[in-house]
């Protein structure tokens, strides 16, 4: 089973960027779409992008325009940039594979985003 490990969360002042890194144990070639998940204090999972293994990519409107995700299929590894962060950013964000019946993975332990001045 693919155990997905994210990081590149931290600490940072509104306005300010992150990129985050998700590295899967196993192979994600095979995986068509890929995407960033977060989960706020007291709110539910929520997927902020997706991907295609040909790079076709979706974001909801909340953060449109300031999250980006790419994958690097030759690292196996998918990454989210945002920018302009925002104290509404606050939470842990996850990677998974969006599946017919919720997503493909078990889920990882996250990467924690905190922003605050």
């Amino acid at each position: 089973q693919v155990q997905l490990v994210e990081s590149g969360g931290g600490l940072v002042q509104p306005g300010g960027s992150l990129r985050l890194s998700c590295a899967p144990s196993g192979s994600i070639l095979s995986i068509n779409t890929m995407g960033w998940y977060r989960q706020a204090p007291g709110k539910q999972r929520e997927l902020v992008a997706t991907i295609t293994s040909r790079g076709t990519t979706y974001y909801p409107d909340p953060v449109k325009g300031r999250f980006t995700i790419s994958r690097d299929n030759a690292k196996n590894t998918v990454y989210l940039q945002i920018n302009s962060l925002k104290a509404e950013d606050t939470a842990v964000y996850y990677c998974n594979a969006p599946g017919r019946l919720g997503v493909v993975f078990d889920w990882g332990q996250g990467t924690q985003v905190t922003v605050s001045s």
